[in-house]
C-alpha cells in the first residue's frame, strides 16, 4: 500500500463513521431532518400538482424499471469487456464476482444495524400528515412506501459498481457511472420510498468504510486473483478463448 492509499483509507473510514454518527446520535437525526423533509415534501407537492411528474415517478418506481439500471451497468461493463482479450475477460468476470463479495459484505453491515426506519411516506401518513402516494393516485404498483428504508439497498449496489469502475477504469468511466447512480437513486426519493439520508448517509457511510478497505488496500486485487485462479475457466473455453481473441 502506498502512503496515499493509507491516508485515503483513514479519511474514508473517519468520513463514513462521522457521517453515520451525525445522523444516528442527535434526536430526530439532527440537521439531516430538515433537508430530508424539504426534499420529500417538494417532490410530494410536485406529484400532487403535476400529472406528468406523477406518472414519470410512478413509471420509474415500477419493479421492472430496476432492470433498466442493471442494463446501464451491464452496458458499461460490456463496453470494457469487449476491449479485453481472453485473459482480460476472465479478469473482468472475476472483478464482477468480487463486486458480489462487496455487496454481501455491505449487506452484513445492513443486517447488523437492523434499522426499521419507515420511509417518509409511511412516516408522515402514520403521523397523520396529509401526503399523497403515487400508487394510489395512479393505480400502478409503484414503490412508494416501506417499513424499513435505511440504508438504501438499491443505491448501495449502484454505488459499489461506481466505485469499482473508478478503481479499475478511471475517472471517465466513473463519471458515467456516477450519472447512472444519481439517475437511478432519485426515483425512490421522489416517490417517498426512501429518505435522502437513506442514500447519502446509509449507503454512503457503509460504502466509505467497506469499499475503502476493498479498493484502497490489496483486498479486491487478491479476491480477483483468487477467482481468476480457482474458477474452472476451461469449462467455458469457447467463451474465454476461441470466441474472445
Amino acid at each position: 500500500m502506498t502512503k496515499q492509499n493509507i491516508i485515503g483509507l483513514a479519511l474514508c473510514n473517519v468520513l463514513g463513521i462521522a457521517l453515520f454518527l451525525s445522523w444516528y446520535l442527535p434526536p430526530l437525526h439532527g440537521f439531516w431532518y430538515v433537508p430530508d423533509c424539504d426534499i420529500f415534501f417538494t417532490f410530494n407537492h410536485w406529484i400532487a400538482t403535476s400529472e406528468a411528474f406523477l406518472y414519470f415517478v410512478a413509471f420509474t418506481n415500477l419493479r421492472p424499471f430496476d432492470a433498466v439500471a442493471f442494463l446501464f451497468m451491464l452496458g458499461i461493463f460490456c463496453y470494457h469487456y469487449r476491449q479485453q482479450d481472453a485473459n482480460g475477460r476472465r479478469w473482468m468476470i472475476a472483478m464482477g464476482l468480487t463486486m458480489v463479495v462487496a455487496i454481501i459484505i455491505e449487506k452484513q453491515f445492513d443486517m447488523a444495524m437492523n434499522f426499521h426506519r419507515p420511509s417518509p411516506t409511511k412516516y408522515f401518513l402514520d403521523a397523520g400528515v396529509p401526503v399523497v402516494k403515487v400508487s394510489e393516485l395512479t393505480g400502478w404498483p409503484a414503490k412508494d412506501y416501506a417499513g424499513a428504508s435505511f440504508p438504501g439497498d438499491h443505491a448501495m449496489m449502484l454505488l459499489i459498481f461506481t466505485c469499482f469502475m473508478l478503481r479499475y477504469f478511471g475517472k471517465k468511466t466513473f463519471f458515467t457511472c456516477l450519472a447512472v447512480f444519481v439517475t437511478f437513486s432519485l426515483p425512490r426519493m421522489m416517490s417517498g420510498a426512501h429518505w435522502m439520508t437513506d442514500v447519502v448517509v446509509g449507503a454512503g457511510s457503509i460504502a466509505c468504510v467497506v469499499l475503502s478497505w476493498m479498493l484502497l488496500t490489496p483486498m479486491s486485487d487478491r479476491i480477483i486473483a483468487w477467482f481468476v485462479k480457482h474458477v474452472p475457466w476451461e469449462r467455458f473455453g469457447r467463451i474465454f478463448a476461441a470466441n474472445n481473441r
